[in-house]
């Protein structure tokens, strides 16, 4: 059972942004304290990557665990109108798996950090530093 009314509900979920979150910011952080740099939300790249880092010939997706469907508990879908966050959640799951392939048939290394994955800076960092040793 939600804990909001509907009118309640829908004003709480459309104040959510999705550029330049906390989570994106702790990732552009990271990257930047380990001396990479990057550029934001390229356009002519298919998804629009959160960021990129042309050097490296890498993008990175900085996704909600909710809005993608992450298996942890901060990507468990609601009890309330089922059928349509599943519809929505879904469409979300396949349009980034077809922009990742995309991306990649182009040459792109794609990195997918994940919201929960934002809490552990010394995780972030190491995964981070993956894009450095691959490049």
């Amino acid at each position: 059972m939600d804990v909001f009314s509907p009118e309640k509900r829908s004003e709480v979920m459309s104040k959510i942004g999705s550029k330049n979150t906390k989570p994106e910011i702790l990732v552009r952080k990271v990257l930047h304290s380990l001396g990479m740099r990057f550029r934001l939300h390229r356009k002519d790249l298919a998804g629009t990557p959160d960021i990129v880092l042309p050097k490296y010939k890498t993008v990175v997706f900085v996704h909600g665990c909710f809005w993608h469907g992450h298996s942890c508990p901060k990507g468990q879908r609601p009890a309330t109108n089922v059928e349509f966050w599943n519809s929505k959640i879904e469409k979300n799951i396949k349009n980034d798996s077809r922009v990742g392939r995309v991306l990649r048939s182009k040459g792109w290394h794609v990195f997918t950090i994940w919201e929960c994955q934002t809490k552990d800076m010394d995780f972030l960092s190491k995964k981070l530093l993956r894009i450095k040793e691959n490049g």
